[in-house]
C-alpha cells in the first residue's frame, strides 16, 4: 500500500525543522508539505530535505486546506500530519499493517504530550489514543493526560485525532460530500470527529494501534480550553451541533433523549452564566442548519443498504 504523508504549516517553520525530518523517515512514504501562505522559512525548510511542497494562496482555513491538499495526492493511504506532531521512527510501520486489515479506514496512533520537539519537552503523559462521542454528543480525546505507559494493548476506536490520523484513500472519498472530505462548515475543530463520525455511518471501521508514537504540542484539549481564544470555543461550541444534524439517527437521538435533554440544560446555564461567548453558536449553528441537513441527506442516501454501526462511546481499552 502505497502512501502520501502530508503535513500543513501554518507559518510553523521552527515546527517543521523537526517534524518535516521523522516524517521524511518513514520509510516508503512520500511527503508533501502544504505551505498554506505562509511567510515564514517553510519553503526554504522544505527543500532542504527535497520534499514536495504544494502552496496554498490565499490562506485557508483548515478544513479547505486539507481538501485542496488530498486534491494534490494520490496514493492508496494518507497520513494526515501537523507540524506540531513529532512521529517516531518506526510510527507508519507499525500502522500501516492495521489499515490492511478489512473493513480498517483509519488508525488512531498513540500521541504523547509535549511542550515542544525535544526529548526534553516532553510531559510523559497521554495526549490522545484516539476520539470518543459520547452519548451526549460530546467529542474528547480519548487518554489525554493518563500515563504514557497506559493504553498499551490494540483495539478498535471511534476514530483518529487529526494531528496524525492515517486514511484509507478509498474511505476519504467514500466520506466526501459535495466535493469536501473534511466538512468546510466546520472549518477546525472537530472536523476529525466529525469525519469519523461519518466514516462509521458509512460502515467504515477504525482501529488504536499503540505501536505507532508520536509526540504532539496540543492548543486545544480538555487541559487547555481555559486558554483558548473565545471565537475558537464559540466554533467547537456551534460545531457539535452541525455534526449531530448531519450524523445523527433518530432512533440514537430518541434513546439518548434524557441523557440529552440533560446535557443541553446544562450547557445552556453554563454558557449564560460562565461564557456567554458561546451563544452565539446557537446563531451559527442555525444559520449553517439548512447546509448541514442537505448533506445529511445524500449521506444517508448512500448509507442506505450498508452495515454502517454507529457505538457511541468506543474507546480503547485503557
Amino acid at each position: 500500500m502505497t502512501v502520501d504523508i502530508l503535513l500543513m504549516s501554518w507559518d510553523e517553520a521552527p515546527l517543521l525543522r523537526h517534524s518535516l525530518p521523522a516524517a521524511c523517515a518513514q520509510d516508503g512514504a512520500r511527503v508533501t508539505v502544504l505551505d498554506n501562505a505562509t511567510s515564514d522559512d517553510t519553503r526554504e525548510v522544505a527543500d532542504e530535505h527535497g520534499v514536495r511542497v504544494e502552496r496554498l494562496e490565499p490562506r485557508l482555513p483548515y478544513a479547505a486546506a486539507i481538501n485542496e491538499g488530498l486534491r494534490r495526492t494520490d496514493r492508496d493511504a494518507v497520513l494526515l500530519l501537523n507540524a506540531d506532531c513529532f512521529l517516531d521512527a518506526g510510527f507508519l510501520a507499525a500502522a500501516l499493517p492495521r489499515l490492511g486489515e478489512p473493513g480498517v479506514g483509519s488508525v488512531a496512533p498513540k500521541l504523547i504530550r509535549t511542550t515542544g520537539p525535544r526529548p526534553e519537552d516532553r510531559l510523559g503523559a497521554i495526549d490522545a489514543v484516539g476520539l470518543v462521542v459520547d452519548r451526549r454528543r460530546k467529542n474528547t480525546l480519548v487518554g489525554h493526560g493518563r500515563p504514557e505507559l497506559a493504553y498499551d494493548l490494540p483495539g478498535p476506536a471511534f476514530g483518529a485525532d487529526g494531528a496524525a490520523a492515517l486514511y484509507r484513500r478509498e474511505t476519504l472519498e467514500d466520506c466526501e460530500l459535495e466535493g469536501q472530505v473534511l466538512d468546510e462548515d466546520i472549518e477546525r475543530w472537530a472536523s476529525d470527529v466529525d469525519l469519523a463520525w461519518r466514516a462509521r455511518v458509512l460502515g467504515w471501521e477504525s482501529v488504536y494501534e499503540p505501536g505507532a508514537r508520536a509526540w504532539h504540542v496540543r492548543h486545544y484539549s480538555p487541559s487547555t480550553r481555559s486558554s483558548v481564544a473565545a471565537p475558537d470555543r464559540r466554533m467547537q461550541f456551534r460545531n457539535r451541533y452541525l455534526m449531530m444534524l448531519k450524523n445523527d439517527s433518530p432512533a440514537a437521538v430518541l434513546r439518548d433523549l434524557p441523557t440529552l435533554l440533560a446535557y443541553e440544560a446544562g450547557s445552556l446555564g453554563y454558557a449564560l452564566v460562565a461564557e456567554p461567548e458561546l451563544l452565539g453558536g446557537y446563531r451559527d449553528a442555525a444559520r449553517l442548519a439548512p447546509r448541514a441537513l442537505r448533506k445529511r441527506r445524500e449521506l444517508r442516501r448512500r448509507a442506505r443498504g450498508r452495515a454502517g454501526r454507529v457505538p457511541l462511546g468506543l474507546a480503547p481499552a485503557a
